[in-house]
């Protein structure tokens, strides 16, 4: 096992409720902006000088999305604590301290988006930070499983078509489209920007899809990992089709309808699903495909030559 660390069956089960949670939280900030309920609780962190109000109309939405946001708080100094009492690797321990200053961060730019009245960057910037987090649990979930303890499948880069370096460029263009629909359901920048990018984003992760499947066919992981973000950015197509053209036909409709609302939310949720599976791929590349060094590099092209 990596560095002779023993697998824990509890922790890795934890770190899966944990990524669970925190989708879920990611749902229940899509239904806040969805049903326009940002500003239906007024003040934080209390919702109204209570614990507890009254669940009705958008304070439903508003302070079911804190209580969400509290358990996956909660959740995440649990994970952070176990990591540090069990776990042998350095670099794991830091990924649970850093979760946690992610969450901490995240509830303190939740409260920023109420105290300022929604400003546009600061709404944008809690959406991004919850799709890096939850990613950031995924992560967790991936490194404490008893299959990446194991130790990886290394296999050669097929240096006419190298992939390690290929691989980062999936999750960085899916967080800029994230972002830009962000900005786009906080009325910051128009919703053809989102739009516009999404052939990019689908064109990269076709590119990184497609080498892998076609290049590196005969490894379990990395093929498992590109088909899963090929499925999932292929729903998340169709589901940005659904979400826009449910827009534009309830466009005159006095409240948020309830289809319109059902596509957008769960557009947000594969949408996570989306930056969190190109991150797991990116993280499985670099994991089971060796950096070429420039020796090794220079005594291939000595010895081709």
């Amino acid at each position: 096992m990596e560095a002779n660390n023993p697998y824990r069956r509890g922790l890795h089960r934890w770190s899966i409720l944990l990524a669970c949670c925190t989708l879920l939280l990611v749902v229940a900030g899509g239904l806040v902006t969805s049903r326009d309920a940002g500003l239906s609780v007024p003040d934080w962190p209390l919702s109204y000088g209570k614990l507890m109000p009254p669940m009705e109309g958008g304070i439903l939405y508003e302070h079911g999305h804190r209580m969400v946001a509290t358990t996956v708080g909660l959740f995440t100094i649990v994970s952070m604590i176990w990591i540090l009492r069990t776990e042998r690797r350095r670099w794991l321990r830091w990924l649970g301290v850093a979760a946690l200053v992610a969450v901490i961060a995240q509830g303190v730019l939740g409260g920023m988006t109420v105290l300022f009245l929604l400003p546009w960057w600061i709404s944008t910037s809690h959406a991004c930070l919850a799709q890096l987090f939850f990613s950031t649990t995924v992560a967790i979930a991936l490194f404490t499983s008893d299959w990446w303890l194991a130790g990886p499948e290394t296999i050669h880069e097929d240096e006419r078509h190298p992939i390690r370096g290929l691989s980062l460029l999936a999750p960085v263009s899916v967080l800029g489209q994230l972002a830009l629909g962000a900005a786009a359901r906080h009325k910051a920048i128009g919703t053809i920007f989102h739009i516009s990018f999404s052939p990019v984003v689908t064109g990269v992760i076709l590119w990184v899809s497609l080498r892998i499947l076609l290049h590196y066919p005969r490894h379990r992981e990395l093929r498992r990992g590109a088909v899963t973000l090929l499925g999932i950015t292929f729903c998340q197509v169709f589901l940005g089709i659904a979400a826009y053209m449910t827009r534009i036909a309830y466009a005159d409709a006095v409240q948020p309808m309830p289809l319109m609302v059902t596509f957008t939310v769960i557009h947000v949720a594969v949408g996570a699903l989306t930056m969190a599976a190109s991150v797991a791929l990116a993280i499985l590349v670099r994991r089971n495909v060796p950096a070429i060094s420039s020796g090794f590099a220079g005594a291939r092209a000595v010895a081709a030559g």
